[in-house]
């Protein structure tokens, strides 16, 4: 299974460390949708999507749009339930738990750092970078 780490260098945060990916037709559908709730250093990148909707969840959320460089350029944060949310230029969406954009100090034009990490429990690089997206 392929997760992300994700930080932020301008403010020098890590907004997740167990972020999933969302990036074929059924997890993008899926999302969040059967969560009770994103613990600290969850989330999910979205891939591609220009927009997201909260109905049917059951907490809130922060919302980072991004785009094809992981640039934010839009922030949406504490988002409840029954909201779309939308930026025509993003190429993805990052999902975090609601707090994490002020937590981190998150804002427009920052370029974040998604990079996949290797969790097979048998491999010798379990837990390591993989791969900067």
């Amino acid at each position: 299974m392929r997760i992300l780490r994700v930080s932020n260098p301008a403010s020098g945060a890590l907004l997740a460390d167990r972020a999933a990916i969302a990036d074929t037709s059924a997890t993008r559908r899926k999302g969040l949708l059967k969560h009770g709730g994103l613990g600290a250093g969850e989330g999910l990148w979205i891939v591609p999507t220009e927009g997201v909707h909260t109905i049917g969840m059951k907490f809130p959320i922060d919302i980072l749009f991004l785009s094809r460089n992981r640039t934010v350029l839009k922030a949406c944060s504490c988002v409840p339930s029954w909201r779309f949310a939308l930026c025509l230029s993003a190429h993805s969406v990052l999902e975090l738990p609601a707090g994490t954009i002020e937590k981190t100090g998150t804002t427009v034009g920052d370029q974040l750092v998604l990079a996949t990490l290797d969790t097979a429990a048998s491999s010798p690089s379990a837990g390591k970078i993989c791969a900067i997206l």
